[in-house]
């Protein structure tokens, strides 16, 4: 007579498990980079937005004039702006070299050229967020302006422009790869962006003429709408418009996707 052996059951795997197994260990690996890499890390994360936020102030009021701005007081303004363009800048920047960066692990089927680049974004954000309520809580006990008139709004102007400089950073993460020399250029584009943003100057000074140009950066929209959640007396063009850098950021996100996949195999070969 023959005896029949019970198999083994099948093992199935939850991909949702397993991609957040994977961003989970992705984004200790980045957070120990950033906070880890030296003693003084932890300082500079914090020092560094604080000292270029107190030099552009001083800059802004040597050339200006300290409080031309209507329905804002001027230091309120330009830290809010700031800490908004930064969000976005430092969200496109750091996704250049995430996938170099991890190269070694995609080795693992289960890693994918896309997966750093998503974490860095992530944290980036939470960076940023953590900066702007330690901004928030300080300059209140300053008394500085800086609580939110409507608070959300704020959170979802906040989110808008994060949205926007992740998902140009994962299309720039694919391009900056394929040709090296986009990256390069890209790094350079900081402080041109941050004059062109009205991060420094309100875009109401700008002659109107100019000002149709000034509002197809999809920045302006978001650096505006976050100023107006601060300030109820604060108005700006009537052009601004999150709707529109929702468009640019959904556009950006579904380009860089598509050519993630596209060119998945030579992200994991070069």
């Amino acid at each position: 007579m023959e005896t029949t052996t019970p198999s083994s059951p099948k093992v199935t795997r939850n991909p949702l498990r397993v991609t957040w197994s994977v961003w989970h260990a992705l984004f200790m690996r980045e957070a120990v980079a950033r906070t880890m890499a030296d003693r003084m890390a932890w300082f500079w994360m914090l020092f560094e937005p604080i000292a270029v936020i107190a030099i552009m102030v001083g800059i802004r009021a040597l050339l200006a004039g300290g409080h031309r701005i209507s329905g804002a007081e001027f230091v309120p303004w330009m830290i809010t702006g700031l800490l908004a363009f930064f969000l976005f800048r430092e969200n496109m920047m750091r996704s250049i070299g995430a996938v170099d960066a991890n190269k070694g692990l995609f080795t693992y089927r289960q890693v994918k050229p896309i997966d750093p680049v998503f974490v860095r974004c992530y944290l980036e954000g939470m960076i940023k967020t953590l900066i702007l309520i330690l901004f928030v809580l300080v300059g209140s006990l300053l008394g500085l302006e800086l609580i939110p008139y409507d608070p959300l709004w704020a959170i979802w102007s906040w989110l808008s422009l994060w949205t926007l400089g992740a998902s140009i950073g994962i299309l720039v993460s694919v391009v900056s790869e394929l040709i090296p020399e986009i990256g390069k250029l890209l790094k350079i584009t900081g402080f041109p962006l941050l004059l062109i943003s009205g991060v420094i100057f309100p875009i109401n000074l700008i002659p109107h003429e100019y000002q149709v140009y000034v509002i197809w950066n999809p920045i302006v929209h978001g650096v505006e709408e976050f100023r107006k959640a601060f300030f109820s007396g604060y108005h700006t063009l009537e052009s601004i418009n999150l709707m529109y850098l929702w468009i640019w950021a959904l556009g950006m996100m579904t380009l860089g996707l598509l050519l993630h996949i596209r060119f998945s195999w030579r992200l994991r070969a070069q």
